[in-house]
């Protein structure tokens, strides 16, 4: 079998500055240094899974800055992938612009790690302003009606969603941030989401400043070299360098495995 192809999917992108991008003092920090906004593809001869599904449009409409090119969903239908032929969405975390589009998938069965929804669901994060702000009420509301008509599967560190894609808890950006793992023809691509925003926090072990645990993010970051199979198979949560270390199969896609 030779795998999974894989795709991240930009939908939008915003201009930042780098010293948002990196905990602690950074040198340069009112520099400029882009944020692009993605979802990632992965399909077999089997099962079409999509993993996190960005920012709803009357969310981003409130986002500063940002260029909205469209809705995920409609950049995924661009690419010839209905929203009612996914049979899988992957949520590697509960923020908002991992969530937004995620009800629009009507036959997926939803992924998400239980130490996530104990901690959205529990006692500290209403208290906890820094992190409280990136939840969307609404998506986890819908994420747990989807529970009760049985299509959340809720699981507890790694697991195998289907045969050649699994999930991995790493934690760190949030309390049960995972990261997902494919088998392709080019070997296991990890799709790091925010456990690296981007390439030069895992490469240069600087952690994304929106964390839960510094500790977890650093495991994080070693755990992400385990699964992959090799550097070059690592896919950054938020870079815009992913549009330039794969090929391209249109302005704002790149083909991860083909």
């Amino acid at each position: 079998m030779s795998g999974f192809r894989v795709y991240a999917v930009r939908y939008a992108q915003r201009d930042a500055r780098r010293g948002e991008h990196f905990h602690g003092y950074e040198p340069g920090g009112e520099s400029s240094h882009p944020t692009a906004y993605y979802v990632w593809l992965a399909v077999s001869e089997e099962h079409t899974v999509v993993v996190d599904t960005g920012i709803a449009p009357g969310r981003a409409a409130r986002v500063e800055g940002i260029d909205y090119r469209c809705s995920p969903v409609d950049a995924l239908a661009e690419l010839g992938v209905r929203a009612e032929s996914v049979d899988h969405v992957v949520l590697t975390h509960l923020h908002y612009d991992h969530t937004g589009t995620a009800h629009e998938f009507p036959q997926a069965r939803y992924v998400v790690q239980q130490a996530e929804l104990d901690y959205w669901t529990g006692p500290w994060a209403e208290r906890i302003g820094r992190e409280r702000w990136l939840l969307n009420d609404d998506d986890l509301a819908r994420l747990r009606a989807a529970r009760k008509d049985g299509r959340v599967r809720v699981v507890d560190g790694d697991a195998f969603v289907v045969p050649g894609l699994s999930v991995h808890l790493v934690g760190g950006h949030t309390a049960g941030m995972q990261v997902v793992r494919v088998a392709t023809a080019r070997g296991p691509v990890v799709l790091a989401s925010d456990a690296s925003h981007f390439y030069e926090n895992i490469e240069s072990d600087r952690p994304f400043p929106i964390l839960h645990s510094m500790t977890g993010m650093y495991g994080a970051f070693d755990r992400i070299k385990e699964l992959a199979g090799g550097p070059g198979l690592v896919v950054a949560g938020h870079d815009p360098l992913v549009l330039e270390r794969f090929p391209l199969s249109g302005p704002d896609v790149a083909v991860i495995a083909p």
